[in-house]
């Protein structure tokens, strides 16, 4: 018998061919369509992608399931990205929606209604050694996703299935024109997980209020500071942004102080945003023995878009918190974001930059 995999069928044409591809091998197949966040102001997409996936599922003659997840997305995601920003730190949505939305609340769901896993168009690869499952990095290494998907565990991996993990993106596109689905041409989505194409200040502002301040300007080479203009609240910001700040000049934030509401740049180069070292917090191990890689040379990101990773070494402070040396300084490391370690191709798990 056939397995039965619930796709999860989103905008983007990964989820598509995914769901082509585990039909073409199969698999017994059923679309499922996560709303997650609705938002009334024009500017949310939920309602158009929701269209895309119907189309998709026509086309393919299979199922689609509506599931709707909007009280356990703001509950926690939503007011984890409120309470991160309050704090002045820059929440990683995107890794949490996967481990907590996703391959948690979504994955049980389609357990519970008879199948037996998931497939989503994530761009990593998943192998099994030993009785341990290991997620790998994708063939694609400008698409390799396996940094969002770090905090995965055992069972979750076991149960998940990312058939475009062979591919780069080019020939999943052509792929795409191969099965002649409708949203072969529609373009990779640049907004938060499930949010749409809403700014990050806009949706901001729905819990926080504009709050005049001053921006400081550090000149690396005096050290001495002034004031070279506004901003609208110290929470908008992030360390290592540079636009939105209506400056004059090119310069980078490298510290924000929530409490006095003062937002701190300085020049790219500078040592204020030259990082050797870091605390992660919330420590996740993919596979128990990942715990006897702490010592040997490895290599870790301290964002999605850096590639290659690079190489690090880890040290355990306590059973959820390590220390990260970086053999190079890193730069604008940021509190909030996601650390992840690897072992060549293998992701070994992941931690809260703190």
């Amino acid at each position: 018998m056939p397995k039965k995999i619930l796709v999860g069928l989103s905008w983007w044409v990964d989820s598509a061919v995914s769901a082509a591809l585990l039909l073409e091998q199969g698999y017994e197949v059923v679309g499922g369509f996560m709303k997650n966040y609705v938002s009334e102001k024009g500017n949310c997409t939920t309602y158009k992608d929701a269209q895309e996936a119907i189309k998709v599922a026509k086309h393919l003659w299979i199922e689609i399931r509506p599931y709707d997840l909007q009280q356990e997305y703001k509950e926690r995601i939503i007011d984890y990205i409120f309470a991160g920003y309050e704090k002045g730190i820059t929440p990683n949505p995107d890794v949490l929606c996967n481990s907590l939305i996703k391959f948690d609340v979504f994955m049980k769901k389609a357990l519970e209604e008879g199948f037996d896993g998931i497939a989503t168009g994530h761009y990593a690869r998943i192998e099994e050694e030993k009785g341990e499952f290991h997620l790998l990095r994708g063939i694609d290494r400008i698409k390799d996703q396996s940094y969002f998907l770090a905090g995965l565990d055992q069972n979750q991996l076991s149960k998940s299935f990312f058939p475009v993990w062979a591919y780069e993106k080019t020939e999943v596109r052509a792929l795409a024109k191969k099965f002649n689905l409708p949203n072969a041409e529609r373009k990779d989505s640049q907004g938060l997980c499930f949010i749409g194409n809403v700014p990050i200040r806009e949706f901001l502002k729905q819990r926080f209020p504009q709050k005049n301040g001053d921006i400081l300007y550090l000149n690396p080479e005096t050290w001495a500071t002034k004031k070279v203009g506004t901003h609208e609240g110290a929470y908008f910001y992030t360390i290592g942004q540079r636009h939105g700040l209506s400056l004059n000049f090119k310069a980078y934030i490298y510290r924000i102080d929530i409490e006095k509401n003062i937002v701190y740049v300085t020049d790219k180069d500078a040592e204020e945003l030259q990082t050797r070292s870091l605390i992660a917090k919330d420590r996740h191990r993919i596979f128990e023995s990942a715990k006897e890689k702490k010592c040997k040379s490895l290599t870790g990101k301290i964002r999605y878009r850096q590639n290659p990773p690079v190489v690090c070494r880890l040290t355990e402070i306590e059973e959820d918190k390590m220390k990260v040396d970086f053999e190079e300084p890193q730069w604008a490391v940021t509190p909030g974001q996601v650390f992840v370690a690897y072992d060549g191709e293998i992701c070994l798990g992941s931690g809260i930059i703190e």
